[in-house]
């Protein structure tokens, strides 16, 4: 079971990633994921895990978008 779930800090960037109609789906996609999160004991897909780490690697995505990788990251069974 995992224990890990997300901040406060990371669900507040989540719900305000998905109101602003500006975002990217795969912003939305992160921010879904970090709140399904947020109160629960669900552990992240492996699908989710790859696009998390590809948003790390990458360099066209912004600060909030990268720590909610980062918290979905931290949150899956390694």
């Amino acid at each position: 079971m995992n224990n890990k779930k997300t901040s406060s800090k990371i669900s507040k960037i989540a719900s305000q990633v998905l109101i602003d109609k500006n975002s990217s789906k795969i912003q939305k996609s992160l921010a879904a994921s970090a709140l399904s999160q947020s109160n629960t004991h669900k552990q992240t897909s492996k699908n989710m895990e790859k696009t998390a780490s590809n948003v790390l690697k990458s360099n066209k995505y912004n600060e909030n978008t990268k720590s909610l990788a980062a918290s979905i990251l931290s949150q899956s069974e390694k």
